[in-house]
């Protein structure tokens, strides 16, 4: 079962990238769990990796070492914060010197189909 059709939200935009994710999403109303969303994708993913192969190492408590431990939460305020927001997220694959266009990287969305340049 996917992390979405177990605990629905809305991806507004998100990249993968070896280490870590940014991810911009909407949660229902009511709804603020965003930490237990991203512990949920996290672990399917990285399980998902070993199963498919990907090698990965073990910290000393025996966990995949696959993931930045923390994160940063952000509330958009408004329509100028989240477009700040999302060009971030597609633009962090270039900053990182994966790609030299953001068009380039294969792990990214956006909901609004905007070709980002």
């Amino acid at each position: 079962l996917s992390v979405i059709g177990e605990r629905p939200f809305r991806v507004e935009a998100m990249v993968v990238l070896p280490e870590h994710i940014h991810a911009l999403w909407t949660l229902p109303p009511e709804d603020d769990d965003y930490p237990g969303r991203i512990r949920l994708f996290k672990s399917r993913f990285t399980r998902s990796a070993a199963a498919a192969g990907v090698a990965m190492r073990r910290n000393a408590k025996g966990e995949y070492d696959f993931w930045q431990r923390r994160y940063w939460e952000h509330t958009i305020r408004d329509d100028l914060d989240f477009e700040k927001h999302a060009d971030y997220i597609h633009w962090n694959p270039v900053k990182h010197g994966y790609v030299t266009c953001v068009t380039d990287w294969p792990h990214s969305f956006c909901s609004a189909g905007r070709i980002f340049t």
